[in-house]
This record gives C-alpha cells, structure tokens and sequence, in this order.
C-alpha cells in the first residue's frame, strides 16, 4: 500500500515523469490498437455529531493504493478520503477507467493529463469519498473490464460484478458512507461497465454516469429492468465508440464488439425508467471556439421512483472526457477525436449524482 499526499501538498505532474520515458511512449503508441487509451480521468477540529474516521485507515486528504482480494486474486484500486470532517456520511463516487488505462493514469500520477483526477478536489469541497477500481489484464495486457459485450474478446473474463459488490461491501464495512449515496462512473470500457452495473445492481445504486459509451449490441447479460437514474455523455464524432452504433474501433483481432447506438442507449432508459419521452433541452454557451465542438443536454424527467435519464450530445466530440483544466495533447486528438473545453465532465456528472439517494420505498 502507498499513500500519496492531495492538494497543495501533492505536487500534480502534468508533463512526462522524470525517467518514465520508455513508458510514456509506450503508453501513446497504443493508439488505436487499444483504443480505450489515456481518455478512458483541513478540518482544525472534530465537528459536533462528526462520524468517527477509523483510526488506522487511509488519512484524510490522501490518495492511497490498497489490494483487496476477490475469489483468490489481488485487485487494486485508488481511494481518495476528502481532507475535512463533515456531520453527516460521505457519499462514494466509483469511477472506473476505460480498457488499457491503470489507477495511476487516471489519477494523474503517469504525469498525463487526466480530467478524472479532478474528482478529488470535488471530494474536498462535497464530502465524497472517491475509489478509482482497476479491471485485470486483457488481450493486451492492460487493465479491462468484462462489460457484457458477447461478441468481444479484448477485454477480461473476470467476475467484475462481484469484485465490485465486494469492494463496496468492504467500504462500507471500513468508512463512515451513506450506503444510499453509492454512484458509479466511468469513460469508454469502464462506461460500459458502469451501465452493466446500473443492470446487475440497481438496488445498491443511487445513479451511474457513462462516457463515450453505449449499451452492448449483443450483450451476454439480461436487459435491464429496474429503473436507475443514468447520464450519458457521448461525442458524434466519436471514431472508436460510434455515435450511431456499431463497431467498436476496428482493429482485426482481438474484436471490441459492438454497441447500440446512443440515442438506442437513451431509449432504453427512459422506458426502463418510465420518463417522460420529451427531453427537456439545453445548450451550454461555446466557451472555447477552437473545440471544434459544442454541447447539448437532453434531460428526460419524471421517471418512476424519481429517475430521470441524461444525455449530454457533445456536437463535434470524440473519444475522450470533456474537460476545461485537463486538456488532452494533439497528439491524443488525432488518435481520439476533439475533447470538449465547454464542460468539466466531472462537475457535470456530479450536479447528476449528488442530491440522489437508493429508493426506498
């Protein structure tokens, strides 16, 4: 286990690591081979009535690597506990990484840009204990996740639902979280996870967010059937994860699968959901001209026991998180399509989750 210090004390490293050469180049020429990439990011005393942090855990405003063992395997994975102490239990964010991505990269500590490293400064300000899970090796080698698509072979075979279920049950057990406020998100393969997820245990979720992602075509999993609160925040110009649906990248072995298309996805939901079916529609202004993108939010409201079902339509966007402060390389974009600068994904997933709860009847 390591522990790593957040904030003004953790010195964040946005170039390439001093001796990490070989790696970093390594890690961008996987291009399109592995296509889900790099894209896919002090309280001064006890409060009244404050949960008590257990003594010997991971230290407040700390982000700390730790294994957990599941059906005999040692699986990693991030957790970040928010500096300060707050009256009442914390929420949990799960955001799980696209396919060949590590916890370090998406935490920052590959010395990448990451949007999803901004999810800590957000557990300071909110009271959010965030986790950052890691799949096993795939065909690649790299970190996936066993997703549901049935005519995939890149990724893993492991038993990702209950090494999820298992983690959860673990945080629970060791950290004072409100277990009614347990959400899930994720970029490209870790997307597909989540919505496996918002299927597979909709009971123990209060919502999941989905980037660059969509609903397996052939799925080896039942289709959902309990309604869930889900946000999806999909470019049109995605060139791995198809907008409209289909292939998934297109390298010839091993195959990505297929998925449904977006607007399928949405569907889906907001009939499992019973929402309305007239979205209501927001365009966001276009900070950055040069984006090459703009965005759009489709909310479609009034689902049963309070759902409701997101789209975030990022005109123009690719394959990649959008994000003011983390902006992916050029180089990225070439392999990935445009990131969006209107938008921080991590804000705008968290304005979805936060004031969320199980349903309990």
């Amino acid at each position: 286990m390591s522990t790593r210090r957040h904030g003004g004390v953790f010195p964040w490293r946005e170039g390439r690591r001093a001796g990490g050469r070989g790696r970093g180049r390594g890690f961008l020429l996987w291009g399109l081979a592995v296509f889900w990439g790099l894209a896919m990011l002090g309280g001064c005393g006890r409060r009244a009535n404050a949960p008590a942090w257990p003594s010997g855990k991971a230290p407040r405003g700390t982000l700390a690597t730790r294994t957990l063992v599941v059906d005999g395997v040692s699986r990693r994975y991030a957790l970040y506990v928010p500096a300060a102490e707050k009256p009442a239990p914390y929420a949990l964010v799960l955001e799980l990484h696209g396919g060949g991505v590590t916890i370090e990269d998406m935490t920052g500590e590959s010395g990448y840009k990451t949007p999803y490293k901004l999810w800590m400064p957000l557990a300071d300000s909110e009271g959010v204990v965030v986790v950052y899970p890691e799949g096993l090796p795939g065909a690649y080698g790299k970190p996936t996740w066993n997703d549901c698509r049935g005519d995939a072979t890149v990724s893993s075979q492991a038993d990702d639902v209950r090494f999820i279920g298992v983690l959860l049950d673990h945080l629970l057990a060791t950290y004072p979280i409100d277990p009614r406020r347990v959400y899930v998100s994720g970029t490209s393969n870790g997307g597909l996870m989540a919505l496996r997820l918002a299927v597979a245990m909709p009971t123990r979720l209060a919502a999941v967010a989905a980037v660059a992602a969509a609903m397996p075509a052939r799925s080896e999993c039942p289709p959902p059937t309990r309604p869930l609160s889900v946000l999806f925040m999909n470019g049109t110009r995605d060139m791995h994860l198809p907008y409209a649906g289909g292939t998934v990248s297109s390298p010839p072995k091993p195959s990505f699968g297929t998925v449904q298309s977006t607007a399928a996805s949405v569907a889906l939901w907001v009939q499992v959901d019973g929402a309305s079916p007239q979205p209501t529609v927001d365009r966001f202004p276009d900070r950055d001209p040069h984006d090459g993108s703009t965005v759009v939010r489709y909310t479609y409201a009034h689902g049963r026991e309070g759902t409701e079902v997101v789209l975030y339509r990022i005109e123009g966007g690719g394959h990649a998180a959008p994000s003011i402060a983390q902006r992916y390389s050029r180089l990225f974009e070439r392999r990935f399509g445009r990131q969006n600068h209107d938008i921080e994904m991590v804000q705008a997933v968290w304005q979805f989750f936060r004031d969320r709860q199980v349903w309990q009847p």
